[in-house]
């Protein structure tokens, strides 16, 4: 199979590329306007498949270069197509008349929706011609489809995607943005087709797949994207229908919302003129976590008529994440060479591939997904179980034992205690009241419940300490939120290899944000040894060291006498 690959060497093509290489019986022709730089990317390319370059205007003449090369698909992967310009489907009429297969990567919604323009045409030729085989829409409607089986109604859909600050993201995406933000974007607001403002409508999200850590909550702005007509085409009760992005660093991104209300208010015309230092500045000043996710949130109502919230999570590292806008592509090619082609006609690609196929493509890769589903009777479950979800049945016995409580709970254990010995290390802990150190130390643990959360009363040889603990709201969703005095630190809840890690992500002093890099650190996680519940707690200051460690194994009251006959040989090292 000869597939043209139309801006194969650029941002989204050049992975698309990549994701091929390995696939025998394929011939990559790699086209742009470059012929040197497409030969240069053809050399970096190793794998089963063959790889030419070709030069290819999409402004020039379009028709010579497939009557040439003769490939059996074209992949548009250039963009971007809101500016595409007088006749933005010159590429895929050259197509059609060649009778070519076509699939591009558009975000566009006007781009979308006008390829159904040549569905009569392709159908009468037996090809495919479909537009938006990206993560939107395909991704976004697999997911929707997937949350929404069970209800009997789905009443609000929102998502969003936040690329990694590392993730190189390409010139022609910028342009993209540029090119209506500010603008009046229409969707579904109310149950009633209305519009908003891109770029200048924004929400705040935590991506946390279950069990993982949790990308730091974000500022998400309005897009553009397909979505927002194809959703309530498929789903006509839907209310509302929102889908952002979320760049970082935050702060270059609310230079990008200020530069968008600008044209909002029509005191600029457009950010067009923009978009090239936009892309300068974003690949020069970049910092944060190599990590990039998607989210999507259906809010709705089962067959009982009883509300329900699901939402999906994914989490990339590194650079992982940004293969994801062309593995709707590949997907539909390695379909096609299974035999399983799309049927011929031109429509929006959106309903083309199921989250399974996606589930493939994701394999063997550093890109984890997970769901989340709240309902009324959630909010009664035990605090650790909520903020976990599903990834609550990956903890050992011993550990959902001691978080699964109702009402109150003692348990009873032995610990060993390490005190810093540095002076300012030794002043902070008398004032948290850690702790004394040493070596074999009876410690009582009393869990009980308080108005949202629970109350921890930690007492060693008679010494005690105390904090709560909630779930966070705000920056600090999808956090447990633990209070010692006046200090607020947010925690992730991450299960690794059967353990449960409490990882910093926020802290504060009287409720004002203090710096990361202040945060207290250290190894927090929890593990089940021969059935029974143990405990590692390090805590360091960046200025201080280390102020404590404490680890050793607990038992519930009820179990105490179990515990007690075990103790000679469970005692920490």
């Amino acid at each position: 199979m000869k597939i043209l690959i139309l801006g194969g060497y650029g941002t989204f093509g050049g992975r698309l590329a990549q994701l091929l290489a390995d696939q025998a019986g394929l011939s990559l022709l790699i086209a742009g306007r470059s012929l040197q730089r497409a030969e240069a990317f053809c050399r970096t390319l190793s794998g089963a498949a063959r790889c030419s370059a070709l030069r290819f205007d999409r402004d020039g003449d379009v028709d010579a270069p497939l009557a040439a090369n003769k490939p059996d698909l074209l992949v548009d992967a250039s963009g971007p197509f809101q500016i595409y310009g007088a006749d933005p489907c010159r590429v895929v009429r050259a197509c059609l008349a060649a009778g070519v297969h076509y699939l591009d990567l558009a975000d566009s919604a006007d781009f979308v929706d006008g390829i159904a323009q040549f569905d009569i045409e392709a159908r009468a030729r037996g090809i495919y011609l479909l537009s938006g085989a990206s993560s939107f829409p395909v991704l976004t409607v697999a997911v929707v489809r997937r949350l929404a089986q069970g209800l009997g109604r789905v009443e609000r859909v929102s998502g969003g995607i936040a690329p990694s600050p590392y993730a190189g993201v390409g010139r022609n995406v910028i342009r993209a943005l540029a090119s209506y933000g500010g603008r009046s974007v229409a969707l579904r607001r109310d149950g009633m087709s209305g519009h908003g403002h891109a770029l200048t409508e924004t929400l705040r999200y935590t991506i946390a797949s279950p069990g993982l850590l949790p990308l730091r909550n974000l500022r998400f702005s309005l897009v553009e994207v397909p979505e927002l007509r194809i959703l309530p085409r498929l789903w006509p009760e839907l209310e509302s229908v929102w889908i952002g992005a979320g760049p970082v660093p935050e702060s270059l991104h609310r230079m990008l919302n200020g530069m968008a209300w600008l044209v909002r208010l029509r005191l600029l015309p457009s950010l067009l003129p923009f978009a090239a230092l936009f892309h300068r500045v974003i690949g020069v000043l970049r910092w944060g976590e190599h990590r990039g996710g998607m989210f999507i949130a259906v809010a709705g109502r089962d067959g009982g008529g009883r509300p329900v919230e699901c939402s999906w999570h994914l989490l990339a590292e590194g650079d992982d994440g940004p293969y994801i806008p062309a593995m709707a592509v590949q997907g539909l090619i390695l379909r096609h060479l299974a035999g399983r082609m799309p049927a011929p006609g031109a429509r929006t690609a959106a309903g083309a591939l199921e989250l399974e196929d996606y589930d493939t493509l994701f394999h063997g890769r550093d890109i984890h997904t997970g769901v989340r589903e709240f309902r009324a009777e959630s909010a009664s479950l035990p605090l650790y179980q909520r903020l976990l979800g599903p990834a609550w049945m990956q903890l050992p016995e011993a550990l959902r034992v001691m978080h699964g409580w109702s009402g109150s709970l003692e348990a009873h254990g032995r610990a060993q205690v390490e005190r810093g010995r540095n002076p300012l290390s030794r002043c902070v802990a008398v004032l948290f009241g850690f702790p004394r150190a040493g070596a074999d130390v009876p410690l009582t643990v009393s869990f009980s419940a308080i108005p949202g959360g629970e109350r921890w009363r930690r007492t060693f040889s008679g010494r005690s300490f105390v904090s709560e603990q909630r779930q966070g709201g705000g920056r600090c969703e999808q956090l447990l939120v633990e209070r010692f005095g006046p200090f607020v630190i947010a925690l992730a809840l991450v299960v690794r290899q059967a353990q449960l890690h409490l990882v910093v992500r926020r802290w504060s002093l009287f409720g004002l944000p203090l710096p990361g890099f202040l945060a207290p650190g250290g190894r927090v996680y929890e593990s089940a040894q021969g059935g029974r519940f143990h405990f590692h707690v390090e805590i360091r200051a960046p200025l201080a060291g280390l102020l404590v460690r404490y680890r050793g194994w607990l038992v519930p009251e009820a179990r105490c006498d179990e515990g007690a006959s075990q103790s000679s040989h469970s005692r920490p090292s």
